[in-house]
């Protein structure tokens, strides 16, 4: 896949390409991974344009077997990814409520129905909220931006007696962790 004649068609600026309506028959493997920090490693050198960056993401998808795949209308690549593609690196509440997040390739989500928080393991085993993008992609939240919306949530009991740390945002609850009551009651972050 020559990088540098799809940077001149597509515009990493506009609307991202239906690549999910894109079915190629050819394809292979790109030597290009996705860190867990959101670095793309071409290659072994991390790709310093972030307008590269932002024109690849535009073009990434998952498969439903798990597969990255970077797609055009004529051919696809296989990528690796080490946790999520994105990372979450703002937050921010509006008047309203409305939580908008920012990912890393310059996505602007609002957290609701379309966009909710959910827990799951990174690599290295922690619990840590994600956020679905598009395409079967999602995006970790950052270290700092995590710890934002905690210091922002509240907590609600589950059934099982575990409190569960979250916030809400157009009217849907959004997930941020889980706690026994004793570690609550001593003050402790998740």
């Amino acid at each position: 896949m020559q990088l540098d004649p799809l940077l001149a068609q597509i515009d990493p600026d506009g609307e991202v390409p239906p690549v999910d309506r894109w079915h190629p028959e050819h394809g292979g493997e790109m030597d290009l991974t996705i860190a867990t920090d959101g670095r793309w490693i071409h290659e072994g050198r991390p790709i310093a344009r972030p307008r590269l960056v932002r024109l690849l993401s535009t073009i990434l998808r998952r498969e439903p077997d798990g597969d990255y795949l970077l797609v055009t209308p004529v051919e696809w690549q296989r990528i690796r990814v080490e946790d999520r593609p994105f990372l979450v690196v703002d937050a921010e509440r509006e008047q309203d409520g409305t939580w908008w997040l920012t990912t890393n390739v310059g996505d602007r989500l609002a957290l609701g129905d379309a966009h909710r928080l959910e827990l799951s393991q990174t690599p290295a085993g922690e619990t840590v909220p994600e956020v679905r993008v598009r395409f079967g992609l999602a995006a970790r939240l950052g270290r700092n931006v995590y710890y934002r919306l905690v210091e922002q949530a509240e907590t609600r009991e589950l059934g099982d007696g575990t409190l569960e740390l979250g916030l809400t945002s157009q009217g849907i609850w959004q997930p941020l962790g889980r706690l026994d009551a004793g570690a609550m009651a001593e003050g402790e972050v998740p």
